[in-house]
């Protein structure tokens, strides 16, 4: 799999980015109409939180073999899964090495932040000579 990865997620999608050098594989996991937590949201009364588990396992799964994750989002929806992972997948935690507020961007916009949100940290953890 790849080294890096990225999920861009809202209440809505996650869209699961594997980051090479010069290339990029996305997926799209669509949530369950029920897991929308916005205040505003039409579907608020209708929350169901089995099915948000289900939806964050889903995306957990997708994540497999990646060995450092950024999580991206609009909203709320990054912090919600950063919290089922902390509680449901304490394998994972650790390769999620970032957390950054993004609106709306297109694929390839995304693939370009996290490369270079990628090279600005390894660049940061080269070994001194």
């Amino acid at each position: 799999m790849s080294r890096h990865a990225a999920v861009w997620i809202d209440h809505n999608e996650a869209r699961i980015f594997h980051v090479e050098a010069e290339t990029f594989d996305e997926s799209t996991l669509h949530a369950p109409h029920h897991v929308a937590r916005h205040p505003k949201s039409q579907t608020s009364d209708k929350y169901h939180p089995e099915e948000e588990r289900r939806f964050f396992q889903d995306v957990v799964h997708a994540l497999e073999g990646s060995n450092q994750i950024l999580v991206v989002g609009p909203s709320t929806a990054k912090l919600h899964f950063l919290q089922y992972v902390h509680k449901h997948d304490q394998a994972l935690e650790p390769r999620i090495v970032g957390i950054e507020t993004v609106d709306h961007p297109t694929d390839r916009q995304i693939a370009a932040y996290v490369r270079h949100y990628f090279l600005n940290t390894d660049s940061t953890h080269l070994p001194v000579r």
